[in-house]
């Protein structure tokens, strides 16, 4: 089975995610003990989307962050680089317009959306500055980014205590359930390598966002950065 490396050559990594594509869904909720879930709604509830919305839920899996925006009548376009995520995401909701792209060169037209939203994604990318200058390029004036990534607990003991679940515990419970327990040593190396929530602010600004700010969830281990194009 393939794992990636934090070099994260977009070749490899969609490789990793096809060969973990068919119980990612079920080792997530194993993982994360289904907190992953409401995680989710955060997102959605960040994103604001009305209906008739126009959204671009980039690295979107197998579809689970896209499905409850469709659901509540946005126009949700689930898009990924990896094909065998995308499979089971046709499998899973025939009805979702899922669309292969790589998130530093998106095959849709400026000014395209409403808002962008990615879910455990950014991470993964090899330029973040890249994407995130795209996702700007494909948002109209006025529109919304809104980005749900692993970070850093606020809580000094919290975080050893966490570290030391992703590095140890994580990969041995991934053996379990995924059909790649490797891929899970990379994403535990990922996380810990991944920039905490202030810093990640000034890269999405950097990127010529506005008005970013963030929220932590779950203690930090996760944060919802939102930020607005100019």
């Amino acid at each position: 089975m393939t794992r990636a490396t934090l070099d994260k050559d977009p070749v490899d990594v969609a490789a990793m995610f096809d060969g973990v594509a068919e119980k990612y869904d079920l080792t997530n909720d194993v993982l994360t003990g289904g907190i992953d879930r409401l995680w989710r709604r955060a997102t959605v509830a960040a994103i604001g989307a009305r209906p008739g919305d126009v959204v671009l839920d980039i690295a979107a899996g197998t579809g689970t962050s896209a499905e409850p925006l469709a659901d509540a009548g946005v126009h949700v376009v689930p898009a990924d680089f990896s094909l065998g995520m995308l499979r089971v995401g046709v499998r899973r909701r025939p009805d979702l317009a899922f669309t292969a792209a790589d998130a530093m060169r998106l095959p849709f037209a400026d000014g395209s959306f409403d808002a962008v939203t990615m879910s455990f994604g950014l991470r993964n990318v090899a330029d973040t500055t890249e994407a995130l200058r795209e996702f700007a390029r494909v948002t109209r004036p006025g529109g919304r980014l809104v980005v749900c990534e692993f970070s850093a607990p606020t809580n000094g003991l919290f975080r050893r205590v966490y570290t030391e679940y992703l590095m140890r515990a994580l990969p041995s419970v991934a053996r379990r359930v995924s059909s790649n327990p490797e891929s899970y040593v990379y994403l535990a190396e990922s996380i810990r390598a991944w920039p905490a929530q202030r810093e990640l602010g000034g890269l999405i600004a950097a990127a010529g966002w506005s008005s970013v700010e963030w929220r932590n969830l779950t203690g930090g281990i996760v944060a919802l950065h939102r930020a607005v194009r100019e």
